[in-house]
Order: C-alpha cells, then structure tokens, then sequence
C-alpha cells in the first residue's frame, strides 16, 4: 500500500464520501491480487449505485480518484495505466540474480500432446491486466487487439494457428469483447479474417455475451447510433449495448478458467509441469556449482 500526499487539498463531504467506496472497492480487489483500471473501478461504483452511468460522471470520478492520490488518500498502486509503459532492457545484479529469472521463467511446451490448441483474445487493453496471469497459467498467447485488429495482426495470428493445426487438431480462439454494435461484429470479423488466412479456428465469445448481463447486470450504455452495424444490433437485443470490463475480475477469471477446462487434458499438462520442476533442480545445481567455483 502506497499512500503518498503530494499537495493538500480540501475535499468536500460528497468527494470524500466517494473516495471513502472508492477506497473500499479498491482494497477488495488488491486483497484478490487485482489492480484496477479506472474505467473498471467506475463501474464498480455505477453497478453499486453510487454514481450514474454518464460521461460526465466518469469524469468525475476520474477527477476525485487524481486529486485524491495527489492528496495522499488514494493508494498510487491501486490504479493502473495498461497503455503508457514503460519499457527498458532487461539487467542482471550478478549471476544469481540471472539465475533466478530464468528458473522462474523456464517452461517446456506445455500444449504438447493436447489435441486443442487455445489462444485467449480481448478486445481491450485495459483488461490485459486481469488476462496476463491467467494466459500465462495456462501457457496461452494473450492477445490484445484494441478494437478491430490490424490485418498484419490477424495475418500474424493465421500462421500460429497453421502452424498449432501441425500438432493439434482442435483450434480454439477464446474471445472477451463488447456486448454492443461493433464489439459483435468483431466476433464475425476475427473468424472471417483468419478463415480468409488460411486458419481453421473454432471462435468463440465467452464474455461478454447476452446470457451474462441477464445474470451479472453490468450497467448499460446506449448503443452507439452512428455505428453502421448499430440498425442490426438494436433490432436483435435493443438499444443498450454492454462494456466487458463492466464484469467483476473475479467473474472474467471464473469464465476463462472454466473456457480452459474445458479444452486442456489437464494431468497431461500437469506431467510436463512436472519435468520442468525436475529441470529447475538440474539447473539449481548448475548454478550453486559455478557459484562456488567463482568463490
């Protein structure tokens, strides 16, 4: 936790009584190991009827949660930027400390053996945070698209599913997007692009989907009119659409667990953990022998 005043500042009852949910919100979701966007966190308080579902009001909140980290009320590690990163190469203290980073990322192939072959897609960066752990547990590639993808994306993506079809004869693409005009579309797009690239895949939206607001209630949105796919969807589910970060981390964790499950032939998986446990220990030893040849 990282609480830190960088200017003083007055905040009325209203503002305070805000940050005091926001502050409650937040501590929930670090305790499960969750970082929130702010857009995230604003639909937290929208589905608790805290505040209205308005741009106008995520302004708002997105004033209140700045000025009360600058003011030292608000934890600085709670919210996370997804798209300003930075990035710097990779630098080692000494040997031990190389060491350690390759025991933690050492891995064989685990989908060997696996009749499905499985990559986890979302339509927007902000929720790569909540994706990134979950892709890496089950040694998928997470792909973020940031709406409709580029064509040398998708292009990219049919020759690594081309080339899975080598070794597997299932192909799966699990997808998290919208529930609105566009974000349905993509579902279509995504399997069309790849079709075109020569790539088989079975596509499949498992958030956010129609069934899903029914039972979790995500505030809605109008439908954006001016999208031309706008006419189709509002005939087909009416005129509000559905943001899929509007959905608790803990129900998109649920739901991509349950997706993997369903595909992995997890003792199969779970033997090549084994030998890469096995192989760590080799090369324990391996280092704690040249350490001491170095001492």
């Amino acid at each position: 936790m990282a609480k830190i005043a960088f200017i003083r500042r007055a905040f009325g009852e209203a503002r305070m009584a805000l940050l005091a949910v926001c502050n409650t919100i937040i501590t929930d979701y670090l305790a499960q190991g969750y970082r929130l966007t702010l857009r995230q966190l604003y639909y937290q308080l929208v589905s608790r009827n805290v505040v209205e579902n308005t741009e106008r009001s995520y302004k708002n909140v997105g004033n209140a949660v700045s000025d009360g980290r600058l003011a030292g009320l608000v934890d600085w590690s709670a919210i996370e930027d997804r798209v300003r990163v930075p990035r710097k190469a990779s630098e080692f203290a000494d040997l031990q400390e190389l060491a350690e980073a390759a025991l933690a990322s050492y891995r064989l192939p685990r989908w060997d053996g696996q009749r499905s072959y499985v990559e986890l897609w979302v339509e927007k960066d902000a929720l790569a945070g909540v994706l990134e752990p979950l892709a890496r547990e089950w040694h998928a590639v997470l792909m973020v698209n940031r709406g409709y993808s580029s064509q040398s994306a998708m292009y990219e993506a049919a020759i690594r599913f081309r080339h899975a079809a080598k070794a597997h004869s299932n192909l799966v693409l699990l997808y998290l997007g919208d529930h609105d005009p566009s974000g349905e579309d993509m579902v279509r797009d995504v399997r069309d692009r790849l079709a075109m690239f020569g790539a088989d895949v079975d596509v499949r939206k498992i958030a956010l989907t129609m069934e899903q607001v029914e039972e979790y209630n995500p505030p809605p949105n109008p439908a954006k009119m001016t999208d031309s796919r706008a006419a189709a969807y509002v005939e087909q589910h009416g005129a509000s659409s559905w943001e899929v970060d509007a959905l608790p981390p803990e129900v998109l964790s649920q739901l991509i667990t349950e997706a993997f499950e369903g595909l992995v032939d997890v003792p199969m998986m779970d033997t090549i953990k084994e030998r890469e446990e096995a192989d760590k220990e080799k090369l324990r030893e391996a280092v704690e022998e040249i350490l001491r040849g170095d001492t």
